[in-house]
C-alpha cells in the first residue's frame, strides 16, 4: 500500500534510486536558495539601504561644520594726493570655519528619526515576506522536478509495456489469431505513448532549468520531499487568526500606517519656529602696504530664530497631503489583512483537499493496476480484446499521472499554508544555514558619524 500524503517521488520510479552522497534533499535545496537567490539578496541590499535613513535623520541632532578657504591675485591702483598713482599686486586670502547647531526645528528631527526607524521595521517585514516567497518558489521548483522525473519514468514504463504489447499482437497476427485492426490499435497507442514520453521529458527539462534559476545549481539526485504538517495550525480558524496577526505583509502594512501618521508631524514642523546656534572663526590677509592693517582675525557666536509667517501655502498643503496618505495607508492595511485572511482560508482548503486527492489517487492506482492484471489474463484466454488491454493500460498511466500530481500538490499545499500564516522561514524549518539578521547591519550603521565604506566592505 502506498504511503498516504507523506512523500513525493516514490510513486512509480524504482530506477531513480541513487547514492546518498550524491543526493540532495528539500531542506538542503531551501538552504541554498536562502543563501544565493538573487531576488532575496537584492531585497537584503534594499533593506541595508533603508537602514541608512536612520543615521541620516539622526544627523539633524549633530553639528554641521563647514570650512572655507579663498585666495587669489588682485591688482590695485590707488589715487594719491597730487594726482599721483600707486599700483600693486595683492595676494589676499581668507580661511575660516563655521559650526552650526540646530537647537529646535519644530520637532522635525525627532519625528524624522521616528519615521526612519519605522521604515526600517516595515522593510524588515517586507524582507521576511520576500524570503517566504523565495522559499515557496524553491519548494515548487523542487517538487516540479521530482514530479516530472516520476512522470518520465511512468511514461517510459508505459512505452515499454506498449512495445511489448505491440510485439505480442504482431506475433498473434502472424499466427492468424488477431486481425490487422488489432495491430493498428497497438501501433497507435505506442505512438501516443512515445509522444506523451516526449512531452514529459520536455516538462522535466523546463522544471530543471527553473530549479537552477531558483536554487542556484542544477538538480542532481533529489530525495523525496516531505510535507510540513507538524508546523501547521490545527483548524481553519487558527490559520486565519495567525495570518491576521503575524503575516509579514500585514506587519509591514501596520508599520506603514505608523510611518504615514508620523510623517504628518514632520510636515507640521515646517509651521513652527527654528532656533540655531552658529559659531565661526576666520583669518584674512590682503597684503596692501598702504593700509595700517594687513589682515583680520574674527570669531563670533550667534543665535538665530526664524519663524514662518507665510510661505505661499506650501507647508499647509504638505500637511494635508500627509494626512490623506495616512488615511490611504490605513485603508491599505485593511485590504492587506483581508487578503491575508483570504489567502489563509484558501491555503487551508487547498491543503485539506490535497489530502483527499492523494487518498483517492492512491486508490485509483491500486484499482487500475488490479484491473490491468485481470484484463491481461483474460486477453490471454481470449475473453478480452487487444483494445481492452490498451484501454486498461491507459487508465493505469493516467491514474499514476494524477497521483504524481496529487502528491506534488500535497507538498506544495503544506508549504503554502505555512507561508500563509507567516511562518515559512529558516527558524521554523530548522534549515542548516545561518539566519540572515537585518538588525545586525542596522546597529552597525545607526550611530555612525562618518565613513564611506559599508560594513560588508563594499
Amino acid at each position: 500500500m502506498l504511503r498516504s500524503g507523506i512523500c513525493l517521488g516514490v510513486v512509480v520510479c524504482v530506477g531513480l534510486a541513487a547514492s546518498t552522497a550524491r543526493s540532495e534533499g528539500l531542506p538542503e535545496a531551501l538552504a541554498k536558495a536562502y543563501q544565493t537567490n538573487p531576488q532575496l539578496n537584492a531585497e537584503r541590499a534594499r533593506q541595508r539601504a533603508t537602514d541608512e535613513n536612520v543615521p541620516q535623520a539622526l544627523a539633524g541632532y549633530r553639528p554641521q561644520i563647514v570650512a572655507s578657504l579663498s585666495a587669489g591675485l588682485q591688482a590695485v591702483r590707488d589715487l594719491l594726493p597730487g594726482n599721483t598713482f600707486q599700483s600693486g599686486n595683492l595676494k589676499p586670502w581668507t580661511v575660516g570655519v563655521t559650526v552650526t547647531q540646530t537647537l529646535f526645528n519644530g520637532f522635525k528631527t525627532a519625528n524624522s528619526v521616528r519615521v526612519a526607524e519605522l521604515q526600517v521595521q516595515a522593510g524588515r517585514e517586507a524582507l521576511r515576506n520576500v524570503g517566504q516567497g523565495v522559499l515557496l518558489d524553491a519548494v515548487t521548483a523542487y517538487t516540479n522536478v521530482l514530479a516530472n522525473q516520476s512522470l518520465v519514468e511512468a511514461q517510459r514504463a508505459n512505452v515499454a509495456f506498449l512495445q511489448e504489447t505491440q510485439g505480442i499482437v504482431q506475433k498473434r497476427l502472424n499466427a492468424g489469431d488477431v486481425t490487422p485492426t488489432d495491430t493498428a490499435q497497438a501501433e497507435a497507442r505506442l505512438s501516443r505513448g512515445r509522444a506523451d514520453l516526449n512531452a514529459a521529458e520536455v516538462s522535466l527539462a523546463i522544471s530543471q532549468a527553473t530549479y537552477t534559476q531558483v536554487i542556484g545549481n542544477p538538480p542532481s539526485q533529489l530525495r523525496p520531499a516531505e510535507t510540513v504538517d507538524r508546523y501547521l495550525p490545527r483548524s481553519r480558524e487558527d490559520a486565519t487568526e495567525l495570518a491576521f496577526r503575524q503575516h509579514p505583509a500585514v506587519m509591514a502594512a501596520s508599520f506603514d500606517v505608523d510611518v504615514a501618521s508620523t510623517t504628518i508631524r514632520v510636515a507640521e514642523s515646517s509651521l513652527l519656529p527654528t532656533i540655531t546656534l552658529q559659531g565661526s572663526a576666520s583669518r584674512s590677509r590682503d597684503g596692501d602696504p598702504t593700509l595700517s592693517t594687513f589682515g583680520t582675525d574674527q570669531a563670533s557666536i550667534l543665535g538665530q530664530m526664524t519663524a514662518p509667517i507665510y510661505d505661499g501655502g506650501t507647508a499647509a498643503s504638505q500637511t494635508r497631503q500627509a494626512k490623506e496618505l495616512a488615511a490611504q495607508s490605513r485603508l491599505m492595511l485593511d485590504q492587506v489583512r483581508n487578503q491575508a485572511r483570504t489567502a489563509a482560508i484558501g491555503a487551508w482548503v487547498a491543503h485539506e483537499g490535497a489530502k483527499i486527492a492523494v487518498a483517492a489517487s492512491e486508490a485509483e492506482v491500486r484499482a487500475a493496476g488490479i484491473a490491468l492484471q485481470g484484463v491481461s489474463r483474460e486477453a490471454q484466454g481470449g475473453q478480452r480484446t487487444t483494445v481492452d488491454v490498451l484501454n486498461s493500460q491507459q487508465d493505469l498511466i493516467l491514474a499514476k499521472a494524477r497521483l504524481i500530481g496529487a502528491l506534488r500538490e500535497r507538498v506544495i499545499a503544506s508549504y503554502t499554508l505555512l507561508s500563509a500564516i507567516g511562518k515559512l522561514d529558516v527558524k521554523t524549518l530548522s534549515l542548516n544555514t545561518p539566519d540572515y539578521l537585518p538588525e545586525a547591519h542596522y546597529h552597525q550603521v545607526r550611530d555612525a558619524w562618518h565613513g564611506l565604506r559599508t560594513p560588508s566592505g563594499q
